[in-house]
């Protein structure tokens, strides 16, 4: 049996840590994607993945909607026996950032502790 001052610091810890944790909304994931993209032209799967500070298998839909709504392309590259994926936004994608989502981030601006991508 647990002693009940353990079970009571034990849960106030649980508690502290979920305060901590942060994480991104979904449409800072978009803002995040599209100006990596912006920035950098064109990248590989992998580098926008990880310039984002995303996870592929968690993430993945998120790029496959934004390919969907047309505000970024995806293309496929043979390099011997390996497809490699590229994304690059669309003249529509860096439309919706600039009208659309820096006005909605400069109203409800991300919380300090927040993940912001540099």
């Amino acid at each position: 049996m647990v002693p009940p001052s353990l079970s009571t610091a034990t849960t106030t810890a649980a508690v502290a840590q979920q305060a901590t944790v942060s994480y991104r909304d979904r449409i800072y994931i978009v803002k995040d994607i599209l100006l990596k993209l912006v920035e950098y032209g064109e990248l590989n799967q992998t580098a926008l993945v990880s310039f984002c500070g995303l996870n592929l298998k968690k993430h993945k839909p998120i790029l496959d909607d934004l390919e969907f709504k047309g505000l970024v392309r995806r293309s496929e590259r043979t390099a011997g026996k390996r497809t490699v994926t590229f994304y690059s936004t669309t003249a529509w994608g860096m439309e919706f950032c600039r009208t659309i989502l820096e006005p909605y981030e400069k109203m409800f601006p991300r919380s300090k502790g927040h993940f912001t991508p540099e």
